[in-house]
């Protein structure tokens, strides 16, 4: 008698645990990406809020023109409905505190808040 070759028939359940388990990969890698980007903006922010600040140390406050650089800067990073309630907006004396506070929005829904403090240095 010879042996007769036979193809093993492929289990239908196993083409289907391999492709959810694709899917669920893919889902959490699209996850981290935008998680990844919104860190990245909040850093971005942090990052500006910092040369900001020390520009301040150096006048005493936020000047005007500092000020709407600093806003289009974080608009471009994609940051929105800006608020700078407690910035120190009028010149304080040397060794005076001045605060740099920045609030908005990242992608619209996620709020981020940057509360600098320093010493006017001039």
């Amino acid at each position: 008698m010879g042996k007769v070759n036979r193809k093993n028939s492929g289990n239908m359940g196993d083409l289907m645990i391999t492709g959810i388990c694709i899917l669920a990969m893919s889902a959490v890698m699209i996850a981290y990406i935008q998680c990844a980007g919104i860190i990245q903006q909040k850093l971005q922010a942090g990052q500006l809020a910092r040369k900001y600040l020390l520009k301040m140390e150096t006048c005493g406050c936020l000047l005007p023109e500092d000020y709407f650089l600093l806003q289009q800067e974080l608009e471009t990073a994609g940051i929105t409905d800006l608020d700078f309630s407690g910035t120190t907006f009028e010149s304080a004396g040397y060794g005076q505190t001045i605060v740099l506070g920045i609030r908005g929005k990242l992608k619209g829904e996620m709020e981020i808040v940057e509360y600098r403090t320093s010493t006017a240095k001039y």
